[in-house]
């Protein structure tokens, strides 16, 4: 903690405010540049695993490059998460396109991710993994700001944006 009663490095409980870049296989997948950094408590379990772990320590203004493995990050590919579907249950206002990403409900009303691997003439192949399951996550990061988090913040396990209401 600093004079001022301000955290100086990431460590549970803190806000973290970070800018970052997501690579994956060379490709930038995903990037704070148009959206601004995120925010997140962290040890609350809102970032993948790996990442939560390798910005520990960091301190405001640090940058770091690093490398997470699958199962630090979406995890490993389950190929127990691919599901052929008779073409017949979908409803035809939905493009039945390979990549085409879908929410859906399961009988216990519980909402499901999946995407479209294939369609054929009678079924059409969903992956319920992530779509970067069974990927090396390459990030690159900085840490921009770094604050305590409020009780209220504690108690809800998510940040509150200025003038959030409960």
């Amino acid at each position: 903690m600093s004079e001022t009663g301000q955290p100086t490095s990431v460590e549970d409980d803190v806000v973290v405010t970070l800018d970052y870049t997501l690579t994956v296989d060379g490709e930038i997948i995903d990037t704070s540049e148009e959206d601004g950094p995120i925010q997140f408590i962290q040890g609350s379990g809102h970032i993948v695993a790996g990442l939560e772990r390798a910005i520990y320590g960091m301190q405001m203004g640090e940058s770091k490059e690093f490398t997470i493995s699958a199962a630090d990050g979406y995890g490993e590919e389950d190929p127990e998460a691919i599901a052929d579907i008779p073409r017949s249950e979908f409803p035809p206002e939905i493009p039945l396109e390979p990549g085409v990403e879908l929410q859906l409900t399961d009988k216990e009303g519980d909402e499901l991710e999946a995407y479209i691997v294939s369609v054929d003439k009678g079924v059409v192949r969903l992956n319920f993994n992530h779509p970067l399951a069974g990927k090396e996550l390459h990030f690159s990061v900085e840490v921009t700001d770094l604050r305590s988090a409020t009780p209220e913040e504690l108690d809800h396990g998510h940040v509150h944006e200025a003038g959030h209401e409960h």
